[in-house]
């Protein structure tokens, strides 16, 4: 099913300032933890270019002249970006814009377009050979036996496959659900995944405008896991607390959860 996204308020709405209170963590008001994946529990962008090279070997013995088209400055990206404009209803299945931009690659190229399939095979079980930062594992462990952990995320992780399964309760993804972050709708379909309402909810994610920013219009706590120490780009709204890594809001945590 597919759902129409709804505009998000202004950050710099001067009729809305008033409204927004400066965000303080309340720890005891979470009963339910939402967590987004890519660049929060792991380096995405390494992850890609691996799985990219990966792939790129295997075309160049599948497909040899979609893997010289695809060495070539900007056709990757150019006919990703294409794609993504011709085809709006890709614009929430990164996997099958990516199996798509294969397929026209290999039509390009005069390549079996056949071959997109087991490309993109290749390339996904690359994708899924994540490094998950030191603080990840231990803050997983630590929160899965305290709340619900529901994974929420726009990206295609499979959380069987990364082999972090175990400590998720849910897991809503925007491919699935028709609409990804910031739309409020799936952080309310991930508070209902946990059997919460949503401000009962501490959404983590790295993400300042679609992870931060999407979770207070959902009326949920947000907590922004800025390890780059990045300047928070949509005052006069704040993150309820702002983190280095994971470690930080299990301390926060620990101070109220049994």
């Amino acid at each position: 099913m597919r759902y129409s996204p709804l505009p998000m308020n202004s950050p710099s709405d001067p009729a809305l300032t008033a409204a927004w209170p400066p965000a303080r963590l309340e720890p005891g008001r979470v009963r339910a933890i939402t967590l987004d994946l890519d660049d929060t529990l792991w380096p995405i962008w390494p992850t890609i270019a691996r799985a990219e090279a990966v792939m790129q070997a295997w075309l160049a013995a599948q497909a040899p002249a979609t893997a010289a088209l695809c060495l070539q400055p900007g056709v990757l990206r150019g006919t990703r970006e294409r794609i993504g404009r011709d085809r709006p209803d890709l614009a929430h299945d990164l996997s099958a814009l990516r199996r798509e931009t294969v397929r026209c690659l290999l039509l390009q190229a005069g390549d079996d377009p056949v071959l997109a399939e087991p490309a993109f095979e290749v390339f996904f079980a690359e994708r899924q050979r994540v490094e998950l930062f030191d603080d990840a594992l231990p803050a997983l462990s630590w929160l899965s036996a305290r709340y619900p952990v529901v994974a929420l995320s726009n990206g295609n992780a499979d959380l069987q496959r990364v082999g972090i399964a175990e400590y998720f309760h849910a897991a809503i993804g925007a491919r699935e659900f028709g609409v990804g972050k910031p739309d409020p709708r799936i952080f309310h379909a991930a508070a209902d995944a946990a059997g919460v309402p949503a401000h009962a909810v501490l959404h983590i994610g790295d993400d300042a405008h679609l992870d931060a920013l999407g979770a207070l219009e959902a009326g949920m706590q947000a907590a922004w896991v800025n390890r780059g120490a990045h300047d928070w780009p949509h005052e006069p709204r704040r993150p309820h607390v702002t983190l280095s890594d994971l470690c930080k809001l299990v301390d926060l945590l620990g101070q109220v959860a049994p």
